[in-house]
């Protein structure tokens, strides 16, 4: 059982721990304070539900709907594209600071666009429904592969709760109009970059 829970965890950990579009997402919430809890709880419940899935062998719906990959492939790279040049335009144009601009979005807004990172994101389904459901078939089914699971789903409420709230160490570096449209550019060029990636995806589907 232990065993399990650590193999479910860093499993999850390692898969969740490369930079995306999501946790940049997360990470500039953080910096800015703002919505931060509901936002990390709702990107944490998401993969909880998701790896649940993959462990209960959800991953079956690929093979019985062929074309949902494509669809999910352009409608992330359309969101993440609009994204990504919004956030190269915010560094372009600058005038963000810290506490400035930060009332500018509602919760519901910023649950929206949690939840397009999340859900529009054929990369969330490959590691979750995919890798996370494959390798829970290396363990038995009933405890082991629940403790897996559990660790796992574990892990992205670590991540997303470090992630969110360990970003506002970083708050006084990020006190000049310098420094955000940097992180901006930064931001914006993984975002298109990422959607790049998608389309060439789906071109080769």
């Amino acid at each position: 059982m232990i065993a399990a829970s650590l193999t479910g965890f860093f499993t999850g950990f390692s898969l969740i721990l490369a930079i995306g579009a999501q946790n940049a997402f997360i990470l500039r919430q953080g910096l800015l304070r703002l919505h931060v809890f509901p936002l990390v709880l709702f990107c944490a419940v998401s993969d909880a539900l998701l790896i649940a899935a993959g462990v209960a062998g959800f991953s079956a719906m690929t093979a019985a709907l062929p074309a949902l990959p494509l669809v999910m492939s352009l409608a992330g790279a359309a969101f993440l594209i609009v994204y990504g040049l919004m956030r190269l335009r915010a560094a372009w144009v600058g005038g963000h600071v810290m506490g400035r601009g930060a009332e500018a979005q509602s919760l519901g807004a910023a649950l929206a666009m949690a939840a397009a990172f999340t859900w529009f994101n054929p990369h969330v389904y490959l590691d979750t429904l995919g890798l996370i459901g494959a390798v829970s078939t290396g363990f038995a089914p009933g405890q082991e592969r629940l403790a897996f699971g559990a660790g796992a789903v574990i892990a992205s409420f670590v991540f997303f709760f470090s992630l969110g709230y360990g970003a506002r160490l970083l708050a006084p570096m990020m006190r000049s109009q310098r420094a955000w449209r940097i992180l901006d550019l930064v931001i914006g060029v993984v975002m298109l970059a990422i959607a790049a990636k998608l389309l060439a995806g789906a071109a080769a589907l």
